[in-house]
């Protein structure tokens, strides 16, 4: 519910919120990008965690979040795959989706967890993997999605 709601204030107030992170961070704030992530210029689990939620929402990413929040490789990925949604490992769209606890590989930079899908038939749920760039010096993008069973 929360995340539905966090949702749909970020697409209903897009505009002001830009508009209010600049005011931010031309303020100087303590929450600045930079000092969100650990200190050795890493995106944190926690933050990946939030990203994935938000990237996947209830039902799946949205046309923008799919064009400008996946990495080339996966966007290429997703383009050999027509008819198959490679983000969501799934031919339509789930009732729910559910993110797993964030692992991080320091030595390989990546982060991951296990996205656990919901639908109306049988099987009721479904699992894939999905990995995170820890680079923070870059925008936080999904960098590849593993349909296999995750666990």
């Amino acid at each position: 519910m929360l995340r539905s709601l966090r949702r749909s204030a970020a697409l209903a107030g897009g505009c002001a919120a830009a508009l209010g992170l600049g005011l931010v961070l031309a303020a100087g704030s303590p929450a600045s990008a930079a000092e969100r992530t650990d200190p050795n210029g890493r995106y944190t689990a926690e933050e990946i965690h939030h990203f994935l939620e938000d990237f996947y929402g209830d039902h799946g990413p949205t046309a923008w979040e799919r064009k400008h929040l996946v990495s080339k490789q996966l966007e290429e990925k997703a383009a050999e795959h027509p008819g198959f949604d490679v983000l969501l490992c799934a031919q339509n769209e789930p009732l729910d989706i559910e993110v797993g606890e964030v692992t991080t590989a320091q030595s390989a930079r990546v982060g991951w967890a296990t996205i656990t899908t919901t639908w109306g038939g049988e099987p009721s749920t479904a699992s894939f993997t999905a990995y995170v760039d820890l680079d923070a010096s870059k925008p936080m993008k999904l960098l590849d999605v593993d349909c296999g069973v995750a666990g």
